[in-house]
């Protein structure tokens, strides 16, 4: 029956279904993970699809909120592609050149407003994604297995998660992508 599956706690992060033959993604389940989001003080959690690390394609959703970070990052060594397909919500995807400078041309606004719900980034660039509005959840595929010193690589050029400057870098990036998608400007309390 679907939704009647039980969920566990795999780190202070993520959850995963305990589930058999088949994970079903129903609304009950994007509504707790968006929950979960705003009670983590990360602003951000994922919710495990695969059955493990050592799987060869990665599928999870992620909740995010506005103000959640995620640090520039790319897929190069092994190279992976990411695709990104909006369930609720907004998000604001980012390219970057190796020097760090947004692309403005490859601003990408996932919302049912533009009618673009999903993304394919190819190996090798260098990308975020943020919220744009409350409770935004984005199922999230990449090639596995996942080995967590190799998944992404970080850039010199932005902060990472949890450096006192990424709230400032984001804000000033989110300010910018909204100016060139001529996007109501948000207020940073």
């Amino acid at each position: 029956m679907p939704g009647s599956f039980e969920i566990e706690r795999i780190s202070p992060l993520a959850t995963r279904s305990k589930q058999g033959l088949v994970v079903t993604i129903d609304a009950a389940l994007v509504r707790r993970k968006a929950a979960d989001a705003r009670d983590n003080p990360r602003r951000r959690e994922i919710h495990v699809l695969h059955s493990g690390d050592e799987d060869p394609l990665q599928r999870m959703l992620n909740a995010l909120q506005p103000g959640s970070f995620v640090t520039p990052h790319r897929h190069l060594m092994p190279p992976k592609a990411e695709s990104l397909v909006l369930l609720q919500g907004s998000v604001g995807f980012v390219v970057f050149d190796d020097q760090g400078r947004p692309r403005e041309d490859a601003f990408t606004l996932l919302s049912r407003e533009s009618g673009v719900l999903g993304i394919d980034c190819r190996p090798g660039v260098w990308h975020t994604f943020f919220a744009l509005e409350e409770d935004t959840v984005v199922f999230e595929v990449k090639p596995g297995p996942y080995v967590a010193q190799r998944d992404k690589e970080f850039p010199s050029w932005a902060p990472r998660e949890a450096d006192d400057r990424a709230r400032s870098y984001l804000a000033a990036l989110e300010d910018r992508f909204r100016a060139v998608r001529g996007l109501e400007p948000r207020r940073w309390g």
